[in-house]
């Protein structure tokens, strides 16, 4: 029980970072869950980060920008296979260190300040990239939310938010055909979603409230030390 509350902890607070600036719950959540849950991962992620996606795009649906939805989910699809290839095959700890390794090259870029235009051949790349490390890890986040740091806060948050109802659809459609969605994890996200919840709730507050890159430089900070403590793991294993 005391396990489980930790994790519920700490997707109360991923889910309010996440609510509040676009993402954050795979790369907060995930490396706990691959520590103490590892046959979670990926599936129960993406069905809380789902929910989440949801209920971000119906606050602030009139921000999205459509046409990086658009082609961001169609570069997600070959993302999709070859994420759904890496579940199906990679040993716990290959996935455990790929878990790690998206987290850190992720928190990197947002270290160096790159700011590549959402144009169209960039959100495809970017789409892709996304399907595949979303679909592998639970942790989609990092390719597109940097294609986004050049647009308004606002906007950003609420086309992150969009492009995630759609992709994780897409992703959960490509792990059931690959038979890696299960009962277990509909389960768990369902004993875990009301933590999401009040964590969603408090975004409301906090985006009102905080910095910015506040909450950036937490996000990135516990989720590098989320993936070292992973890294520690698998080579200890």
């Amino acid at each position: 029980m005391i396990e489980f509350f930790v994790i519920g902890f700490v997707v109360l607070c991923a889910s309010c970072l996440q609510g509040s600036i676009g993402f954050g719950l795979g790369m907060i959540a995930a490396p706990l869950l691959v520590i103490l849950k590892p046959d979670l991962i990926p599936s129960t992620i993406i069905l809380l980060a789902i929910n989440i996606s949801i209920f971000a795009f119906l606050r602030e649906r009139r921000n999205v920008d459509w046409s990086i939805v658009l082609w961001g989910s169609i570069g997600r699809i070959p993302g999709i296979v070859a994420g759904t290839f890496a579940v199906a095959t990679f040993s716990r700890t290959g996935l455990s260190l790929t878990l790690a390794a998206i987290v850190l090259i992720g928190v990197a870029f947002s270290l160096i300040g790159w700011k590549p235009a959402p144009h169209r051949r960039n959100v495809l790349v970017a789409g892709g990239l996304s399907g595949m490390f979303g679909t592998s890890t639970g942790i989609g986040g990092p390719p597109i939310a940097l294609i986004m740091r050049s647009v308004d806060t606002s906007t950003a948050r609420a086309t992150i938010s969009a492009y995630f109802v759609i992709g994780s659809l897409m992703s959960l459609t490509g792990l059931a055909i690959g038979r890696q969605l299960t009962l277990t994890h509909l389960a768990y996200a369902a004993a875990w979603a009301p933590f999401m919840i009040v964590g969603f709730a408090l975004s409301s507050v906090v985006i009102k409230k905080a910095n910015t890159r506040i909450l950036h430089a937490i996000a990135a900070g516990v989720a590098v030390l989320g993936s070292l403590f992973v890294v520690g793991q698998a080579l200890l294993s």
